[in-house]
């Protein structure tokens, strides 16, 4: 079978780049960036990643030059282009303007070579700090924009191609076709499917599981439930164990929902365990992000030991079975170069140390959630449970913002109004987390108000500041409530009160978009509690609103929800009791990841 093979410099995109290439019917593989070329002698074209790191930093990613000397195509995207025109004896610079998100680029080489078939001017994502000012001998521009002079090149002679550009995510409309040419450039036979993906995994499965059975955590959502079923499917549902734990922070009376979804599956082999208040107790006082993540992750072993001990099963016959996907691991710095965004729970150290015994099977853990669902149709699961929305395994813990402190918080005193576009603009004294430029940010929100409501202007002037303040990382604009009297943090952690108050906003949410049949139209639709009360009334807390529209969660934009129905929606959420201020999160990803924390 034709392969081709994607290095790892560290990038949030590298899967990705990989899973775009299997949609082309190509198999791809995930190498890391500084291999011998002689190991990649088998592959038809090699693709250099983005990634975190300046050429120039002292401990910087580089490619063995000989990948040059392979005599295959190569494709280097964003810090993957810059690696090309370094190692080729290019020039690399910082960029005199950071850019995140859409870029109106200018196509020089319309009609052959890897843009063919595009226009003459394209919409493409960008994602960047350095950025390349002097090609390589033997190159030619074949992209460009107003902020990036060099934001493709070319040397057809070696079909060697670099692109600043981000051509796999789906914020670049015609993205796909790029990369469709370099497929064709290498003359790469399109023989892989989600069909063969499925027959490997289950000869895989049977392998690593041996004469062993599977203890796996589920929680009713499509990645547990797709795992579960494919573990079935390999092991027979004798050997196959589910265990669903109630911690205290579901959606309200998802419970009971999600047992009796698995039971009308034919799940019989399942316990229920209530866990919440023990989930309570140790967060009691816990503030950081993080910190509740790792507790969260801990947790779920320590119960799924005890349950194990409970039954009466034999730990040394049993492997921890889990619904994770590429998105959970590679913003935890998954793979050998990432950055850390944030800790999945599924890979906090309890769970690391299992997986580095190999007594941890994850059957979807090269997936993204597009490839999921597709299995699970294949798989024979019904609709509504492949299409249900994400919904993350430590639940609202992590929609459910927390203070250590009450006041003003951090002041961050910046010159918003020049960018403000007639809307009154002001930061947030709180954090959340996001991606930039490959890198974990922890940084303020910015908030717009007033002005026209108009979801463009205000993309373009949120864009624009966070883009232009290094110490923001989102963008809402005020639906709710007056900011008229200033805005207070108010000490508090995860409190059953707290997160009563929450998923009452979130039922209300989540009852709206069915009953208006937008369910599908939003790809996720977290609601988000903020310990930040308005116009000095102290009653009540802020929701942050944040639909999204995506395919694979590695990108995202944020859904522009019809004036009406937010309008109804608003005035649904502002009778809920102890809701305050209302947000509507107008941030893209990146720079802000799809979860506040």
């Amino acid at each position: 079978m034709d392969k081709i093979v994607v290095l790892d410099f560290g990038g949030q995109y590298a899967h990705l780049i990989a899973n775009r290439i299997r949609r082309l019917g190509v198999y791809s593989d995930i190498r890391d960036g500084e291999i011998d070329a002689d190991e990649l002698r088998s592959y038809k074209g090699v693709i250099l990643s983005g990634g975190p790191q300046s050429v120039h930093a002292k401990d910087s990613l580089q490619c063995d030059p000989g990948i040059f000397g392979l005599g295959v195509p190569v494709l280097g995207i964003c810090y993957g282009h810059q690696v090309m025109a370094h190692v080729l004896d290019g020039i690399v610079e910082p960029g005199k303007v950071r850019e995140y998100g859409r870029a109106n680029v200018q196509i020089l080489d319309a009609g052959k070579g890897i843009l063919d078939g595009l226009e003459d001017q394209e919409v493409a994502w960008m994602s960047h700090f350095d950025q390349v000012a002097k090609i390589p001998e033997g190159f030619e521009v074949i992209a460009s924009t107003d902020d990036c002079k060099f934001a493709g090149m070319a040397n057809e002679k070696h079909l060697f191609y670099g692109l600043q550009f981000h051509p796999e995510v789906t914020h670049t409309p015609h993205g796909m076709k790029v990369l469709e040419n370099f497929v064709e450039i290498c003359q790469a036979k399109r023989e892989w499917s989600i069909e063969k993906f499925i027959a490997a995994e289950i000869e895989a499965v049977r392998e690593k599981v041996g004469d062993r059975k599977v203890f796996m955590l589920v929680s009713g959502g499509v990645d547990s439930t797709v795992a579960f079923t494919l573990l079935e499917k390999a092991l027979g549902n004798e050997r196959v164990y589910g265990l669903f734990v109630d911690i205290g922070f579901m959606r309200k009376g998802e419970r009971d929902q999600v047992e009796g979804a698995l039971r009308e599956l034919g799940v019989t082999n399942l316990k229920v365990e209530d866990a919440s208040n023990e989930f309570f107790e140790a967060l009691r006082e816990v503030y950081d992000p993080e910190e509740k993540r790792a507790i969260i992750g801990a947790k779920f072993i320590e119960i799924q030991k005890r349950v194990l001990g409970e039954l009466g099963l034999n730990a040394e016959e049993w492997i921890l079975g889990q619904g994770t996907i590429y998105p959970d691991t590679i913003e935890t710095g998954g793979t050998k170069h990432a950055d850390t965004i944030k800790t999945h729970h599924n890979r906090v150290p309890e769970v690391q140390e299992l997986i580095d015994r190999g007594l941890v099977i994850e059957p979807i853990a090269q997936l993204y959630k597009d490839e999921v669902r597709k299995v699970g149709e294949s798989l024979g699961l019904p609709n509504d449970m492949v299409w249900r929305h994400p919904f993350p395994g430590p639940g609202l813990a992590v929609r459910c913002l927390c203070s250590s402190e009450s006041g003003t918080g951090e002041v961050v005193d910046l010159d918003l109004a020049s960018d403000s576009d007639g809307y009154a603009v002001s930061v947030l004294p709180l954090k959340s987390v996001g991606v930039q430029g490959d890198v974990r940010s922890y940084k303020h929100p910015v908030v717009l108000s007033g002005g026209e409501k108009d979801w463009d202007r205000l993309a373009l002037v949120g864009t624009k500041i966070v883009n232009k303040f290094a110490e923001l990382n989102r963008a809402l604009y005020l639906v709710g409530g007056s900011l008229e009297g200033g805005v207070e943090l108010v000490k508090s952690y995860l409190t059953p009160e707290r997160i009563a108050v929450l998923q009452e906003a979130d039922k209300v949410v989540m009852d709206f978009i069915l009953e208006k049949k937008l369910d599908r139209e939003i790809w996720q639709f977290p609601t988000v509690l903020v310990p930040l009360t308005v116009g000095g009334s102290g009653s009540g807390e802020s929701v942050v609103l944040r639909p999204v529209e995506s395919e694979e969660a590695m990108t995202a934009s944020f859904y522009k929800m019809e004036w009406e129905l937010l309008d109804e929606l608003v005035g649904r959420l502002a009778a809920v009791e102890g809701v305050g201020a209302i947000f509507y999160d107008i941030t893209n990803k990146p720079p802000g990841t799809i979860e506040w924390e």
